[in-house]
C-alpha cells in the first residue's frame, strides 16, 4: 500500500514527475496520490523524496 503525508509534503513534484500513474500535483499544490498500482515505482519516488513523505508497505 502506497501512503502520502500531504501535510508534511512540500510540493516539490519529485514523485510526479518520477511516477505521473501514481502521483499529481493538485490544487493546493501538493502531491496526490491517484493509483495504487505501481508499487515499484512508488518505492523509488519515496526514496527521492526529500521530506519522506512517502511510504509503501
Amino acid at each position: 500500500m502506497i501512503k502520502l503525508d500531504k501535510e508534511a509534503c512540500i510540493g516539490c513534484a519529485v514523485c510526479a514527475s518520477m511516477c505521473p500513474d501514481v502521483f499529481e500535483i493538485q490544487d493546493d499544490g501538493k502531491a496526490g496520490l491517484i493509483s495504487q498500482e505501481n508499487i515499484d515505482c512508488a518505492k523509488e519516488a519515496a526514496e527521492a523524496c526529500p521530506v519522506s513523505c512517502i511510504t509503501v508497505d
